[in-house]
């Protein structure tokens, strides 16, 4: 059975998940909205890689004998003057997420959970790629600036990306 207050973290984790991906849906619809298909489509595979996460975590804590505890979540945010403020914002996440998954690691280690932390370990890696990935697309779009050619240029490259393998 895993420890009472690893289960509070761990159910915490699992709704910060879902509030990532309920934000990254609402920015692909912005995306969309404003006819960028390649950005809507890379902000939908982040919302279905959060989803991914989300059931994961769910499922290590289930094998565990915990209970799962899903909260509300709250209205995300739909409105950007552009892509680069929407990509800053998902940054913004991006950091919340991993400090939330370091302090996660954080209970595990000061309790002795081997388990939880090497469940966590696969998460540790994800948020170093996730940052890199939002923070390349930040450079980039500071590099375009206000010019068109190179914004449809990043939509096209964005709008290339795949999915990775699910869990």
């Amino acid at each position: 059975m895993i420890h009472e207050e690893l289960q509070d973290a761990l159910n915490a984790q699992i709704n910060q998940e879902l509030s990532a991906a309920y934000n990254y849906l609402a920015i692909s619809a912005y995306f969309d909205e404003e006819n960028l298909d390649g950005f809507a489509k890379w902000m939908l595979l982040q919302y279905n890689e959060e989803l991914d996460h989300a059931q994961r975590l769910k499922n290590y804590l289930l094998d565990r004998g915990g209970h799962l505890c899903l909260d509300a979540i709250a209205k995300p945010r739909s409105q950007f003057t552009g892509p680069l403020e929407a990509f800053e914002f998902s940054m913004l996440q991006e950091q919340h997420n991993t400090k939330s998954i370091n302090n996660l690691y954080e209970i595990a280690l000061r309790l002795n959970d081997h388990a939880t932390k090497s469940q966590l370990q696969w998460f540790l890696d994800e948020q170093v790629e996730e940052e890199k990935s939002v923070e390349e697309v930040i450079k980039t779009l500071q590099r375009i600036g206000g010019d068109v050619a190179g914004l449809l240029y990043l939509n096209d490259k964005l709008g290339a990306r795949q999915p990775e393998t699910s869990i």
